[in-house]
């Protein structure tokens, strides 16, 4: 890969690598085509990280401890957990021969949020958080970007999260589309049931976790799982449906 070759951190890392040193390296790269004539799957999120960085003079975990973790009270959202939380991170886990085991170090080491360098934050990856703090997450969202009182985003800025800003990729027929950071669920995708009310949106982890959430309901799902290279799970969109078939009015 060519990333790999130029030495560019992809995701996260245990090894003493700076968001800044990474996309310093990713802006000597060729681009795969000129901005606006595809969509393509990128580290445009860790470029977004750093350019936070350069604009708030801090450090990208110090801005979001700063500008979003505490204000909401979301001590247990960390990208490397302090030292008295690490016990509590659940290793993760793959399938092999019918029973789980924990996944073994490959191309990244899976406990890198209690090891090593400690240094990357980036845009893109690498936090680790519990269901709670991440249902308060969603919560300023379904409130128009405030919570308790504390205004994080404006409800326009939200609004411009939630709006339509891939419609060229899959064309108006499409279920879902891309806000910025969310899929988002259109009306022919509500129509078909099961899924949630017209604007759900939701997205997922790198080691399976899920979420979503409904504004017309006012409802949010999280499913929290530390998983690897398991087949056939359908425990994502199976969990959205019973959520949706809980509520009773």
């Amino acid at each position: 890969m060519i990333y790999h070759k130029a030495g560019i951190t992809d995701a996260f890392t245990t090894e003493p690598v700076t968001l800044n040193e990474n996309i310093k390296k990713l802006a000597k790269m060729p681009l795969h085509h000129n901005p606006g004539e595809k969509y393509t799957y990128s580290e445009g999120l860790d470029v977004l990280g750093y350019f936070i960085e350069i604009v708030s003079g801090m450090p990208f975990d110090e801005f979001l401890r700063k500008r979003l973790f505490d204000p909401l009270g979301m001590d247990d959202t960390w990208f490397y957990l302090p030292d008295h939380k690490a016990s509590r991170l659940v290793s993760v886990q793959e399938p092999k021969d019918g029973v789980w085991k924990r996944l073994p170090v490959t191309v990244y080491d899976p406990d890198y949020p209690v090891k090593g360098a400690k240094t990357y934050f980036p845009g893109g990856a690498g936090l680790s958080s519990t269901a709670k703090d991440y249902a308060t997450f969603l919560q300023m969202y379904l409130n128009g970007g405030e919570l308790n009182g504390k205004r994080i985003l404006s409800r326009t800025t939200v609004q411009a999260i939630m709006a339509n800003q891939n419609n060229t990729v899959w064309g108006e027929d499409a279920e879902w589309y891309y806000g910025l950071a969310f899929g988002v669920l259109t009306e022919r995708g509500a129509g078909k049931g099961g899924q949630g009310s017209i604007g759900t949106f939701n997205w997922g982890g790198y080691f399976n976790t899920s979420y979503f959430a409904d504004p017309a309901e006012k409802t949010i799902g999280i499913l929290m799982k530390q998983t690897q290279n398991q087949r056939n799970d359908d425990t994502g969109w199976k969990s959205v449906i019973f959520v949706g078939q809980a509520i009773v009015d």
